[in-house]
Protein backbone atom coordinates (compact mmCIF):
# COMPACT_ATOMS: atom_id res chain seq x y z
CA UNK A 1 0.00 0.00 0.00
CA UNK A 2 2.70 2.54 1.26
CA UNK A 3 4.67 1.22 -2.65
CA UNK A 4 1.84 2.06 -4.45
CA UNK A 5 1.02 5.53 -2.76
CA UNK A 6 4.73 6.34 -3.00
CA UNK A 7 4.67 5.44 -6.95
CA UNK A 8 1.20 6.96 -7.40
CA UNK A 9 2.67 10.24 -6.01
CA UNK A 10 5.55 10.01 -8.28
CA UNK A 11 3.92 9.99 -11.28
CA UNK A 12 1.05 12.84 -9.78
CA UNK A 13 4.94 14.55 -9.60
CA UNK A 14 6.34 13.70 -12.98
CA UNK A 15 3.23 14.83 -14.54
CA UNK A 16 3.16 18.04 -13.12
CA UNK A 17 6.87 18.34 -14.04
CA UNK A 18 5.63 17.16 -17.56
CA UNK A 19 3.17 20.29 -18.19
CA UNK A 20 5.61 22.87 -16.67
CA UNK A 21 8.35 22.23 -18.93
CA UNK A 22 5.69 21.98 -21.61
CA UNK A 23 4.71 25.88 -21.13
CA UNK A 24 7.08 28.72 -21.74
CA UNK A 25 6.30 32.44 -20.94
CA UNK A 26 8.39 35.03 -22.77
CA UNK A 27 8.77 38.30 -21.82
CA UNK A 28 8.56 41.43 -24.28
CA UNK A 29 10.88 42.37 -26.31
CA UNK A 30 12.45 38.91 -25.97
CA UNK A 31 13.14 36.06 -28.10
CA UNK A 32 14.21 32.32 -27.29
CA UNK A 33 15.22 29.75 -29.90
CA UNK A 34 14.12 26.15 -29.19
CA UNK A 35 16.16 23.21 -31.05
CA UNK A 36 14.06 19.68 -31.29
CA UNK A 37 16.38 16.74 -31.53
CA UNK A 38 19.19 19.10 -31.73
CA UNK A 39 18.17 20.93 -34.77
CA UNK A 40 16.65 24.51 -35.28
CA UNK A 41 13.19 24.27 -34.75
CA UNK A 42 11.57 27.48 -34.46
CA UNK A 43 11.55 31.01 -32.34
CA UNK A 44 9.71 31.82 -29.07
CA UNK A 45 7.62 34.52 -29.54
CA UNK A 46 6.27 36.74 -26.63
CA UNK A 47 3.64 35.98 -24.27
CA UNK A 48 2.28 31.99 -23.78
CA UNK A 49 4.03 29.02 -25.89
CA UNK A 50 4.10 25.40 -25.82
CA UNK A 51 7.04 23.06 -26.66
CA UNK A 52 7.44 19.42 -26.16
CA UNK A 53 9.11 18.65 -23.41
CA UNK A 54 11.76 16.05 -23.27
CA UNK A 55 12.40 16.66 -26.91
CA UNK A 56 12.37 20.46 -27.42
CA UNK A 57 15.54 22.37 -25.83
CA UNK A 58 14.54 25.91 -25.20
CA UNK A 59 18.08 28.43 -25.37
CA UNK A 60 18.67 31.80 -22.95
CA UNK A 61 16.42 34.70 -23.68
CA UNK A 62 18.39 37.05 -26.23
CA UNK A 63 17.10 40.93 -26.01
CA UNK A 64 15.61 42.40 -28.77
CA UNK A 65 16.00 46.01 -27.44
CA UNK A 66 18.88 48.31 -28.44
CA UNK A 67 21.64 48.14 -26.27
CA UNK A 68 24.74 49.87 -25.32
CA UNK A 69 28.33 48.55 -25.47
CA UNK A 70 31.04 50.97 -24.49
CA UNK A 71 34.29 49.09 -25.31
CA UNK A 72 37.66 49.70 -23.41
CA UNK A 73 40.38 52.53 -25.25
CA UNK A 74 42.29 51.11 -27.84
CA UNK A 75 45.52 52.17 -28.65
CA UNK A 76 45.78 53.35 -32.45
CA UNK A 77 48.69 54.83 -34.62
CA UNK A 78 47.80 58.24 -36.74
CA UNK A 79 49.54 58.65 -39.89
CA UNK A 80 51.79 61.20 -38.31
CA UNK A 81 53.14 57.97 -36.05
CA UNK A 82 51.62 59.18 -32.99
CA UNK A 83 49.52 56.49 -30.56
CA UNK A 84 46.12 57.83 -29.46
CA UNK A 85 43.74 55.70 -27.10
CA UNK A 86 40.41 56.14 -28.48
CA UNK A 87 37.28 54.74 -26.25
CA UNK A 88 34.18 53.97 -28.31
CA UNK A 89 30.76 53.57 -28.04
CA UNK A 90 28.15 50.69 -29.75
CA UNK A 91 24.59 51.37 -29.84
CA UNK A 92 23.59 47.95 -31.97
CA UNK A 93 19.66 45.95 -31.93
CA UNK A 94 19.15 41.96 -32.65
CA UNK A 95 16.89 41.57 -35.46
CA UNK A 96 17.74 38.29 -36.03
CA UNK A 97 17.42 35.69 -33.09
CA UNK A 98 18.11 32.96 -35.10
CA UNK A 99 21.31 34.31 -37.03
CA UNK A 100 22.21 36.29 -33.77
CA UNK A 101 22.47 32.27 -31.73
CA UNK A 102 23.91 30.19 -35.03
CA UNK A 103 25.85 32.39 -37.23
CA UNK A 104 28.27 33.57 -34.51
CA UNK A 105 29.74 32.51 -31.38
CA UNK A 106 29.94 35.72 -29.06
CA UNK A 107 28.13 38.27 -31.69
CA UNK A 108 29.71 41.56 -28.49
CA UNK A 109 33.22 40.24 -28.65
CA UNK A 110 33.03 40.12 -32.43
CA UNK A 111 31.48 43.27 -32.72
CA UNK A 112 34.09 44.96 -30.50
CA UNK A 113 37.02 42.92 -32.58
CA UNK A 114 35.12 44.54 -35.37
CA UNK A 115 35.17 48.15 -34.22
CA UNK A 116 39.18 48.34 -33.17
CA UNK A 117 40.18 46.71 -36.64
CA UNK A 118 38.08 49.35 -38.43
CA UNK A 119 39.20 52.28 -36.18
CA UNK A 120 42.80 51.82 -36.76
CA UNK A 121 42.05 51.42 -40.73
CA UNK A 122 40.16 54.78 -40.73
CA UNK A 123 42.66 56.99 -38.14
CA UNK A 124 45.73 55.34 -39.76
CA UNK A 125 44.85 57.45 -43.00
CA UNK A 126 44.33 60.32 -40.71
CA UNK A 127 46.77 62.77 -38.66
CA UNK A 128 46.37 64.34 -35.11
CA UNK A 129 44.94 67.47 -36.41
CA UNK A 130 42.10 65.41 -38.42
CA UNK A 131 41.83 62.69 -36.12
CA UNK A 132 40.88 65.23 -33.14
CA UNK A 133 38.33 67.31 -35.60
CA UNK A 134 36.58 64.47 -38.07
CA UNK A 135 34.41 62.67 -34.92
CA UNK A 136 31.40 62.69 -37.25
CA UNK A 137 33.57 61.03 -40.09
CA UNK A 138 35.21 58.21 -38.74
CA UNK A 139 31.73 57.72 -37.29
CA UNK A 140 29.71 57.11 -40.11
CA UNK A 141 32.94 55.05 -41.40
CA UNK A 142 32.67 52.89 -38.41
CA UNK A 143 28.59 52.80 -38.79
CA UNK A 144 28.83 51.64 -42.07
CA UNK A 145 31.55 49.12 -42.02
CA UNK A 146 30.10 47.52 -38.63
CA UNK A 147 26.64 47.58 -40.77
CA UNK A 148 27.75 45.90 -43.34
CA UNK A 149 29.70 43.48 -41.41
CA UNK A 150 26.98 42.76 -38.98
CA UNK A 151 24.06 42.34 -41.24
CA UNK A 152 24.03 38.13 -41.43
CA UNK A 153 24.87 37.73 -37.83
CA UNK A 154 21.05 38.99 -37.36
CA UNK A 155 21.95 42.71 -35.90
CA UNK A 156 21.79 46.41 -37.07
CA UNK A 157 24.40 48.78 -35.76
CA UNK A 158 22.58 51.93 -35.02
CA UNK A 159 24.94 54.01 -34.14
CA UNK A 160 28.81 54.48 -33.33
CA UNK A 161 30.23 57.25 -31.24
CA UNK A 162 33.76 58.25 -30.03
CA UNK A 163 33.84 58.91 -26.74
CA UNK A 164 36.91 60.05 -25.94
CA UNK A 165 40.35 60.45 -27.55
CA UNK A 166 43.49 61.10 -25.20
CA UNK A 167 46.76 61.68 -27.33
CA UNK A 168 50.18 61.47 -25.37
CA UNK A 169 51.20 63.22 -22.29
CA UNK A 170 53.60 65.53 -24.53
CA UNK A 171 51.44 66.46 -27.14
CA UNK A 172 49.06 67.30 -24.80
CA UNK A 173 51.73 69.83 -23.82
CA UNK A 174 52.19 71.12 -26.18
CA UNK A 175 48.64 71.57 -27.58
CA UNK A 176 48.22 73.48 -24.34
CA UNK A 177 51.24 76.03 -25.30
CA UNK A 178 49.84 76.28 -28.95
CA UNK A 179 46.25 77.14 -27.47
CA UNK A 180 47.86 79.45 -25.00
CA UNK A 181 49.96 81.45 -27.70
CA UNK A 182 46.90 81.34 -30.38
CA UNK A 183 45.21 82.99 -27.22
CA UNK A 184 47.71 85.82 -26.68
CA UNK A 185 48.04 86.30 -30.65
CA UNK A 186 44.27 87.15 -30.38
CA UNK A 187 44.67 88.96 -27.41
CA UNK A 188 47.71 91.11 -28.76
CA UNK A 189 45.29 91.88 -32.37
CA UNK A 190 42.30 92.31 -30.46
CA UNK A 191 44.37 94.60 -27.66
CA UNK A 192 46.34 96.51 -31.39
CA UNK A 193 43.19 97.28 -32.78
CA UNK A 194 41.44 98.89 -30.09
CA UNK A 195 44.45 101.24 -30.28
CA UNK A 196 43.50 101.60 -33.97
CA UNK A 197 40.34 101.95 -33.82
CA UNK A 198 40.72 104.54 -30.56
CA UNK A 199 43.55 106.35 -32.57
CA UNK A 200 41.34 106.97 -35.98
CA UNK A 201 38.12 108.25 -33.42
CA UNK A 202 40.89 110.81 -31.94
CA UNK A 203 41.87 111.50 -34.90
CA UNK A 204 38.34 112.01 -36.62
CA UNK A 205 37.22 113.87 -33.76
CA UNK A 206 40.68 116.54 -34.11
CA UNK A 207 40.08 116.70 -37.93
CA UNK A 208 35.88 117.50 -37.07
CA UNK A 209 37.17 119.72 -33.97
CA UNK A 210 39.84 121.54 -36.38
CA UNK A 211 37.25 121.96 -39.11
CA UNK A 212 34.92 123.25 -36.93
CA UNK A 213 37.35 125.82 -35.93
CA UNK A 214 38.60 126.62 -39.37
CA UNK A 215 34.85 127.66 -40.07
CA UNK A 216 33.99 129.58 -37.43
CA UNK A 217 37.14 131.44 -37.37
CA UNK A 218 36.63 132.00 -41.20
CA UNK A 219 32.97 132.88 -40.33
CA UNK A 220 33.94 135.41 -37.74
CA UNK A 221 36.63 137.09 -39.91
CA UNK A 222 33.94 137.41 -42.99
CA UNK A 223 31.37 138.98 -40.58
CA UNK A 224 34.28 141.48 -39.17
CA UNK A 225 34.87 142.32 -43.08
CA UNK A 226 31.75 143.07 -43.44
CA UNK A 227 31.03 145.05 -40.21
CA UNK A 228 34.24 147.29 -41.47
CA UNK A 229 33.16 147.38 -44.89
CA UNK A 230 29.96 148.76 -43.85
CA UNK A 231 31.78 151.31 -41.30
CA UNK A 232 33.92 152.41 -44.03
CA UNK A 233 30.76 152.65 -46.45
CA UNK A 234 29.09 154.27 -43.57
CA UNK A 235 31.95 156.90 -42.82
CA UNK A 236 32.37 157.79 -46.44
CA UNK A 237 28.99 158.09 -47.55
CA UNK A 238 28.81 160.41 -44.11
CA UNK A 239 31.47 162.61 -45.41
CA UNK A 240 29.90 163.05 -49.17
CA UNK A 241 26.84 164.15 -47.65
CA UNK A 242 28.52 166.43 -45.45
CA UNK A 243 31.12 168.00 -48.20
CA UNK A 244 34.14 168.55 -45.63
CA UNK A 245 36.43 171.60 -46.73
CA UNK A 246 40.11 170.66 -47.09
CA UNK A 247 40.34 172.70 -43.63
CA UNK A 248 38.46 170.57 -41.85
CA UNK A 249 40.45 167.45 -43.48
CA UNK A 250 43.16 169.27 -42.17
CA UNK A 251 42.38 169.64 -38.73
CA UNK A 252 41.46 165.42 -38.07
CA UNK A 253 44.93 165.16 -39.97
CA UNK A 254 46.57 166.65 -36.75
CA UNK A 255 44.26 165.25 -34.37
CA UNK A 256 45.63 161.81 -35.67
CA UNK A 257 49.31 162.58 -34.90
CA UNK A 258 49.59 162.48 -31.53
CA UNK A 259 48.44 158.59 -31.92
CA UNK A 260 51.32 158.17 -34.32
CA UNK A 261 53.87 158.52 -31.48
CA UNK A 262 52.39 156.90 -28.83
CA UNK A 263 54.03 153.11 -29.45
CA UNK A 264 56.85 152.48 -27.09
CA UNK A 265 58.91 151.25 -30.17
CA UNK A 266 58.40 154.52 -32.43
CA UNK A 267 61.45 156.21 -31.66
CA UNK A 268 62.06 157.67 -35.43
CA UNK A 269 59.19 158.18 -37.83
CA UNK A 270 59.07 160.18 -41.12
CA UNK A 271 56.30 162.86 -41.48
CA UNK A 272 55.21 163.15 -44.98
CA UNK A 273 55.21 166.41 -47.10
CA UNK A 274 51.64 166.65 -46.59
CA UNK A 275 51.84 167.34 -43.00
CA UNK A 276 53.38 170.46 -43.54
CA UNK A 277 50.69 171.54 -45.92
CA UNK A 278 47.74 170.38 -42.98
CA UNK A 279 49.83 172.58 -40.92
CA UNK A 280 50.05 175.65 -43.29
CA UNK A 281 46.40 175.08 -44.01
CA UNK A 282 45.29 175.04 -40.26
CA UNK A 283 47.31 177.67 -39.44
CA UNK A 284 45.34 179.95 -42.34
CA UNK A 285 41.65 178.95 -40.96
CA UNK A 286 42.76 180.30 -37.37
CA UNK A 287 44.35 183.35 -38.54
CA UNK A 288 41.38 184.36 -41.41
CA UNK A 289 38.43 183.37 -39.31
CA UNK A 290 40.07 185.85 -36.62
CA UNK A 291 39.24 189.52 -36.63
CA UNK A 292 41.90 191.55 -37.62
CA UNK A 293 42.91 194.14 -35.61
CA UNK A 294 45.01 197.52 -36.20
CA UNK A 295 48.24 195.80 -34.86
CA UNK A 296 47.58 192.56 -37.20
CA UNK A 297 46.55 194.88 -40.21
CA UNK A 298 49.98 196.90 -39.63
CA UNK A 299 52.20 193.67 -38.72
CA UNK A 300 51.40 191.05 -41.19
CA UNK A 301 54.97 189.97 -41.03
CA UNK A 302 55.05 189.27 -37.42
CA UNK A 303 51.99 186.94 -37.95
CA UNK A 304 53.49 185.32 -40.95
CA UNK A 305 56.70 184.73 -38.35
CA UNK A 306 54.63 183.40 -35.43
CA UNK A 307 52.90 181.05 -37.54
CA UNK A 308 56.13 179.72 -38.67
CA UNK A 309 57.37 179.67 -35.11
CA UNK A 310 54.26 177.47 -34.18
CA UNK A 311 54.54 174.91 -36.84
CA UNK A 312 57.83 174.09 -36.55
CA UNK A 313 56.66 173.44 -32.48
CA UNK A 314 54.43 171.34 -33.04
CA UNK A 315 56.92 169.33 -35.81
CA UNK A 316 59.47 169.12 -33.11
CA UNK A 317 57.09 167.97 -30.71
CA UNK A 318 55.86 165.50 -32.93
CA UNK A 319 59.62 164.52 -33.96
CA UNK A 320 59.98 163.81 -30.25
Amino acid sequence: MDALLIAGLLVVLFAVFTVLRSVRIVPQARARNVERLGRYHSTLKPGLNFVIPYIDRVYPMIDLREQVVSFRPQPVITEDNLVVEIDTVLYFQVTDPRAAAYEIADYIQAVEQLTVTTLRNVVGSLDLEMTLTSRDTINSQLRGVLDEATGKWGIRVNRVEIKAIDPPKTIKEAMEKQMRAERDKRAAILNAEGQRQSQILTAEGDKQSAILRAEGERSAAILKAQGQSQAIDEVFQAVHRNDPDPKLLAYQYLQVLPELAKGQGNTFWVIPSEVTSALQGVSKAFTESLPRSSATRETPAIDEVAAREATARETAQAER
